[in-house]
């Protein structure tokens, strides 16, 4: 099974299976990531599952789309790479990616 490693603002490494077709937020929730709060459960409406996506797989995972982008300019820590975690599916592509997951503030 692929695996993806989430490390939490504090540091902690989380290296977990990532299952296809579910979302890497899903897979945060899943195995209990710190900082992955996911308040909205998916819906793309609150930007609490913000991810920072390594350079090397952004043509990956692909571009935040227009509703994602303007959550993300809300937030003072966003920067290249950043993503909500609900808007990105698991795919074999991205089997060993590790993503940063930023403190809120």
């Amino acid at each position: 099974m692929p695996k993806i490693t989430f490390i939490s603002p504090e540091n902690k490494e989380y290296v977990v299976d990532a299952k296809i077709g579910k979302t890497l937020m899903q897979i945060a929730v899943t195995n209990n990531v710190e900082g992955i709060d996911a308040d909205c459960g998916g819906a793309c409406a609150c930007a609490t599952c913000h991810i920072i996506i390594p350079k090397e797989y952004r043509a990956k995972t692909g571009s935040a789309h227009e509703d994602e982008s303007a959550l993300l300019d809300f937030l003072d820590n966003r920067r290249a790479g950043s993503r909500l975690s609900c808007q990105i599916e698991m795919t074999e592509d991205l089997d060993g990616m590790v993503v940063k997951v930023p403190a809120l503030y």
